[in-house]
């Protein structure tokens, strides 16, 4: 998936807060629904977009589903970012060698 897509599927805040959930460890569907406070409906139906997205698996525990984060398509987003962060990192250099020309004046 192509990191502008990934970014597409993350800018949805209830995509994103299942995300940062799993960070922290894989977890049941029952626990992220008692977290978001929605629907398990609802919270199925995300965890169904960022898994066509590659960006969850799930893997079966008896009777349920623990899901958690696949890193792969977030170092694939992180790699087109640092592009961005170049580009900002030269930049603020820039700010930075004037600033410090303007106080030795």
């Amino acid at each position: 998936m192509a990191a502008t897509a990934t970014l597409q599927v993350l800018a949805e805040p209830t995509r994103h807060a299942i995300l940062e959930l799993l960070r922290q460890g894989e977890r049941p569907v029952g626990e992220l629904v008692a977290h978001l406070r929605l629907s398990q409906p609802a919270v199925s139906k995300h965890l169904r977009v960022l898994k066509d997205a590659g960006l969850v698996e799930a893997r079966p525990d008896a009777q349920r589903r623990l899901y958690r984060i696949r890193p792969e398509p977030l170092l694939e987003l992180d790699a087109w970012l640092a592009g961005y962060r170049e580009l900002w990192t030269t930049h603020l250099d820039r700010l930075e060698e004037h600033l410090d020309r303007r106080r030795q004046t």
